[in-house]
């Protein structure tokens, strides 16, 4: 799984918030790492200089291998929790997806059962 960092204008960090970034998403996606081929971070400062509350952004956007890809937001008071928080709603939705995944149609396991003698 390849993770890759983006910022917008206004993020300051260079490369310590990378590596940050980076290992954060990793430890918390780790768990689906075969099946996701790349997952990208977009980081913005929604209010530049301004401030306030909630206006730092993380944007995930993962991309599971043959399908779609999914994406999750969240805002926090700090990047560190704007990220942490993007994380852990991606670990949600990938777990939904990927369990949905593994039911047959309709939600009821098939089995097949031998004829009555």
């Amino acid at each position: 799984m390849q993770i890759q960092i983006n910022t917008g204008s206004g993020i300051h960090g260079g490369e310590d918030l990378m590596r940050w970034a980076e290992a954060e998403i990793a430890s918390v996606l780790d768990r689906f790492s075969e099946q996701l081929t790349r997952v990208e971070a977009h980081l913005t400062d929604q209010n530049g200089d301004k401030g306030g509350p909630e206006d730092k952004q993380c944007v995930l956007e993962a991309r599971p291998a043959g399908q779609h890809p999914v994406a999750a937001t969240h805002r926090g008071e700090t990047l560190e929790e704007a990220v942490r928080g993007a994380a852990d709603s991606m670990a949600h939705l990938l777990d939904s997806k990927f369990g949905r995944l593994h039911h047959a149609k309709g939600g009821e396991t098939i089995r097949h059962m031998a004829a009555p003698e």
